[in-house]
C-alpha cells in the first residue's frame, strides 16, 4: 500500500464492515469498489485499473469519514477544487493520493470539508452512493 500514511499505526475501530477496521484494510477493499462509474465526470476518460484512486477523493474521503469518524479537509487544486483527505486519531491519510504520482502534496493549513457543500452537486452522491454499496456489498 502506497497510499499517503499507509505507514502509521491506527488502532482499530469497529465499523459495520466485516475485516475493515483500519485505512489500510478500507484501501484494500477499495481496490475492488473503484471503478470509472465513481470517478469525478471530468477525469473519466483518464480513469484506468493502473490508477484507480483517479477522481475518487471526495466520495472516498466521506466514506473514510462514515467509517473512522475525524474529518475531511481539503487541499486546494488549480481549478479551484480540492483535493479531499482524512484525519483521524490524529492521523492524516490520503487513500487516493497515489492518483498524483510523485507530487508532493502539502497536508498543512488546509480547510475542513463539508460533505453538505460536496453532496450538492447530485453526481458526486450518486458516485458516493454507488461505491458505498460496492463497499457493503464486497463485506457482506
Amino acid at each position: 500500500m502506497s497510499f499517503y500514511g499507509a505507514g502509521q499505526f491506527f488502532v482499530p475501530v469497529e465499523t459495520p464492515l466485516p475485516g475493515i477496521t483500519t485505512p489500510q484494510e478500507l484501501y484494500a477493499a477499495l481496490l475492488e469498489c473503484w471503478g470509472p462509474e465513481t470517478c469525478a465526470p471530468r477525469m473519466r476518460a483518464q480513469w484506468t485499473v493502473e490508477n484507480p484512486t483517479l477522481g475518487q477523493c471526495s466520495v472516498t474521503a466521506f466514506l473514510a469519514q462514515d467509517l473512522f469518524g475525524g474529518r475531511v479537509y481539503g487541499i486546494p487544486l488549480p481549478d479551484g477544487g480540492f483535493h479531499c483527505y482524512n484525519v483521524t486519531q490524529g492521523k492524516i491519510f490520503d487513500l487516493t493520493s497515489e492518483q498524483f504520482g510523485s507530487v508532493r502534496l502539502s497536508y498543512a493549513g488546509n480547510s475542513i470539508q463539508y460533505r453538505e457543500e460536496h453532496f450538492a452537486k447530485q453526481e458526486k452522491y450518486e458516485r458516493y452512493l454507488v461505491l458505498k454499496k460496492r463497499l457493503f456489498e464486497l463485506r457482506k
